[in-house]
């Protein structure tokens, strides 16, 4: 359609300049030319063949006007041909200017096509060759080899075909290609491109879109899965078509595969330890297209879903345990797979906890202020190495523990820097990357320090006896206290070897109820009565006893009722004082 408006346009300009170039002829020429001119000779040279929807434009233009003789001029000269020799298909009658036309009014030679006369306009052309002068010299005329037709513009050429025309993306319904402009565009430039595609196997070639595209990408839409078309781009330009510019095979619309590949975080790339109870969130991405299918195992078998959710997404999968076990620890294995293309990786899973005790310790040997002890290595380890040992000891006298070696790795170890004359027991805790066992493992036998230096020797004199029979420095008074309030009775003793203390209410040994409480710190007795009641007054008595004798002392409880006042009395009385 581009190139017959182009067509049509110059054949509008020819025909312009054409009438131009008559009109100044019939003005100045002699009949003989302007018959020429009538012929179509000239016509001929200006003018080249036109495709035959220019020709008919053309008679459609000659048939608006219908054809006439004009008047004959009564002063031509006899050497002029009468005008009846004109063609009648370009003068009408009823549209003839009067024969005194000045050739002065013919539109200029470069008029555009838009403003050139009508076929109907060529009849006043004749008219002028009446007003010609009979004595007017021939030599005025120009010679007729002077007239040249106008220089015509070039003729629109085409472009190339486009170049590197290449699929840069094919997926399940689309294709996408791309290329580059052609190496000659031609002197009428570029209008844009026509991507066009047929099915494999049949020439049935439609343009995918509808307005020319500038770029040079473009999407083909809209495909079914499975089919094979073929595709070509056309540059257009006023010229017309370019040579296509075609795929050599045929495109299959489907997803193009991308080789899966997984991306392992690198904190996993290592193994993963974590403690018993805690949970297990770990996200490994992956890529592949089509979205790739992904399968786990455990140590080369199917994961039990039970204890380990897993859930993929297109683009990565989540590896979940709500609360891990030791049973959890294991080599996982992730495949995604692609078609015939798989890849694959490999997580170490480890869950750990608190070793247990050292097997058994026993002490090797004894000297000076020194023990040497020996112990093995625990029955559980947490399912992870042992780190180190922690070694305590403890003075039988006080049977308090104190650390004396921590994260210890050797197997055996010497205690330093003990108490001469004190004995000792040991124990030993185990200890790994989650902490330190929650038991130890102890002696079974003790390890004395044995005193080493002079010899004691008795001294000659007698040594004094401090040896007695116990005795109460302090008596206990008798007490009164009210019911509810609690009382204490004190008294004071002493006596060597130490004397026992017995309690007594009424000569009846209190023992262990709880509504007393007994103290002895120092020879400074006590007994608490706690919250006394009307029934816990009476005779209380201390009674001291060692191997040397025994010693009483006694005092007389009595428990009243807290004091009841009047109350309307003191409501009276404050009454009064108010007033």
């Amino acid at each position: 359609m581009t190139s017959k408006i182009v067509e049509w346009a110059e054949f509008l300009q020819r025909h312009a300049r054409c009438i131009a170039i008559y009109k100044a002829a019939r003005a100045s020429e002699t009949q003989s030319k302007v018959s020429s001119l009538r012929q179509g000779s000239f016509l001929r040279i200006i003018m080249p063949a036109k495709p035959a929807p220019i020709k008919k434009g053309v008679k459609v233009a000659k048939k608006e006007a219908p054809p006439s003789k004009p008047k004959p001029a009564p002063e031509a000269p006899p050497a002029e041909a009468p005008p009846a020799e004109a063609p009648p298909v370009e003068a009408p009658p009823a549209e003839a200017p009067p024969a005194v036309a000045p050739p002065a009014e013919a539109p200029p030679a470069d008029a555009p096509p838009a403003e050139a006369p009508p076929a109907a306009e060529e009849a006043p052309v004749e008219a002028p060759p009446a007003e010609v002068p009979k004595d007017a010299p021939a030599a005025e005329a120009p010679p007729a080899e002077e007239i040249k037709a106008p220089t015509l513009p070039h003729p629109a050429e085409p472009a190339s075909e486009p170049l590197e025309l290449v699929v840069e993306d094919v997926n399940d319904v689309s294709v996408t290609i791309q290329w580059r402009p052609p190496a000659t565009i031609g002197n009428a430039g570029l209008d844009g491109y026509t991507v066009e595609c047929c099915k494999e196997g049949t020439g049935d070639w439609k343009a995918v879109n509808e307005e020319l595209t500038i770029s040079c990408r473009y999407v083909i839409k809209n495909q079914t899965t499975g089919d094979r078309v073929n595709i070509r781009v056309v540059a257009v330009n006023a010229g017309g078509r370019s040579p296509p510019a075609t795929l050599p095979d045929a495109v299959l619309v489907r997803e193009v595969v991308d080789r899966p590949k997984i991306r392992l975080p690198r904190f996993l790339r290592q193994r993963y330890v974590i403690n018993v109870g805690e949970k297990v969130n770990l996200v490994i991405p992956f890529s592949g297209k089509p979205q790739p299918a992904v399968t786990w195992t455990k140590d080369g078998q199917p994961i039990d879903t039970k204890r380990v959710n897993i859930r993929n997404t297109d683009r990565d999968s989540i590896f979940f345990i709500r609360a891990a076990e030791r049973a959890d620890s294991g080599v996982y294995e992730m495949c995604v797979k692609v078609e015939s293309f798989e890849d694959k990786s490999q997580l170490t899973l480890q869950i750990i906890e608190l070793p247990g005790p050292p097997g058994s310790i026993k002490i090797v040997d004894t000297w000076g202020f020194n023990v040497a002890l020996e112990w093995t290595e625990p029955k559980d380890n947490g399912n992870t190495t042992i780190t180190g040992y922690t070694v305590q000891k403890a003075d039988k006298k006080t049977g308090d523990w104190f650390t004396v070696l921590e994260h210890y790795h050797r197997l055996n170890a010497t205690i330093s820097d003990l108490i001469m004359g004190n004995t000792y027991s040991f124990r030993v805790f185990s200890e790994n990357k989650c902490g330190i066992s929650n038991d130890a493992t102890v002696t079974k036998n003790f390890a004395t320090i044995q005193k080493t230096g002079i010899d004691y020797k008795p001294p000659d004199y007698k040594e004094h006896n401090f040896s007695e029979a116990p005795k109460f420095t302090t008596n206990m008074p008798d007490r009164c206290t009210t019911v509810g309030y609690t009382t204490k009775l004190l008294c004071s003793v002493r006596g060597f070897p130490k004397p026992k203390i017995q309690w007594m209410k009424n000569q009846m040994i209190i023992g262990d109820d709880p509504k007393f409480r007994q103290l002895n710190n120092q020879g400074i007795c006590s007994l608490e009565i706690r919250k006394p009641g009307n029934f816990d007054g009476g005779v209380y008595a201390c009674k001291a006893i060692n191997e040397y004798g025994e010693a009483v002392v006694s005092c007389k409880l009595e428990v009243k009722q807290p004091e009841q006042q009047d109350h309307s009395l003191l409501k009276r009385n404050f009454e009064d004082t108010v007033c």
